[in-house]
């Protein structure tokens, strides 16, 4: 990840001169290592990642480019399919990509010893009620789709990982608060991958903390990521710091067939 080779040349097959809105050189390479950087500490090999660019060209979302790798699957999958996407190599290159930028090549010349070390992955820090409620429609306290996610990193290589859930959770589920599979919670608690954030009854009235500052404050601190729907739009206009690591680093998702 050290070293990228870019060519800005026009497209010569249509004879059209480079956009305006085309990134220069040093704002692209930066855009482009930040991308497969993100994606690699998830846990991708680099042959994934830079297979999704090629389909996807480089001005691609960060979300887009990771919805196809989780559509793509793990590295054992792209292991399978090598025959027909990429070729083992020290060097991976990203010969075809061709876009609107006019961008037509973008070489990795040696890859970070610290992206190529699993251990290295960044934090991961979950909200556990956005997660939950996700899996749930809407409508149930899901655990098990905390479940689902805290497995989805772990298969991935990652260690660090920590679900915020508010302590009221563990009360009996109610026809007003639906919450299924609650016993998940309490093994994440045991195995100290899941932390509940306080809260109390004051004359009857549940007074609960803002979960969402422990998770923004934790990811933060951390250099972690954040995993939610959540788009923390007033945490976010607290801090001109904040507001930057929530749009780096903000990791939204979706189910299919708990998955």
């Amino acid at each position: 990840m050290d070293i990228w080779e870019l060519d800005l040349a026009p497209n010569l097959s249509t004879g059209e001169p480079p956009q305006s809105e085309t990134l220069a050189p040093a704002e692209f390479i930066s855009d482009c290592r930040t991308k497969v950087d993100f994606a690699l500490k998830l846990g991708y090999s680099e042959e994934l990642v830079l297979l999704v660019l090629r389909k996807l060209g480089p001005d691609a979302l960060i979300n887009d480019i990771l919805g196809e790798l989780v559509k793509l699957g793990t590295k054992t999958e792209m292991e399978q399919q090598k025959g027909l996407t990429a070729s083992h190599s020290s060097s991976s290159s990203l010969s075809s990509l061709t876009s609107n930028s006019s961008l037509e090549s973008c070489q990795l010349q040696s890859p970070s010893p610290l992206l190529e070390d699993k251990h290295n992955f960044r934090p991961v820090v979950i909200d556990g009620s956005n997660v939950a409620m996700s899996h749930g429609n809407k409508e149930v306290f899901s655990c098990q789709g905390i479940q689902l996610a805290v497995e989805w990193f772990l298969e991935r290589g990652h260690r660090d990982i920590t679900v915020f859930v508010p302590a009221w959770r563990k009360e009996q589920s109610r026809p007003d608060a639906l919450i299924t599979d609650q016993e998940i919670l309490r093994r994440l608690e045991k195995e100290k991958i899941l932390v509940f954030t306080p809260s109390r009854r004051v004359q009857g009235r549940r007074v609960v903390c803002y979960d969402d500052r422990f998770i923004v404050k934790l990811a933060y601190e951390s250099d972690g990521i954040i995993v939610s729907n959540d788009n923390y739009r007033d945490l976010a206009n607290e801090k001109p710091e904040w507001k930057k690591f929530i749009d780096e680093r903000l990791l939204m998702y979706s189910f299919v067939n708990d998955k």
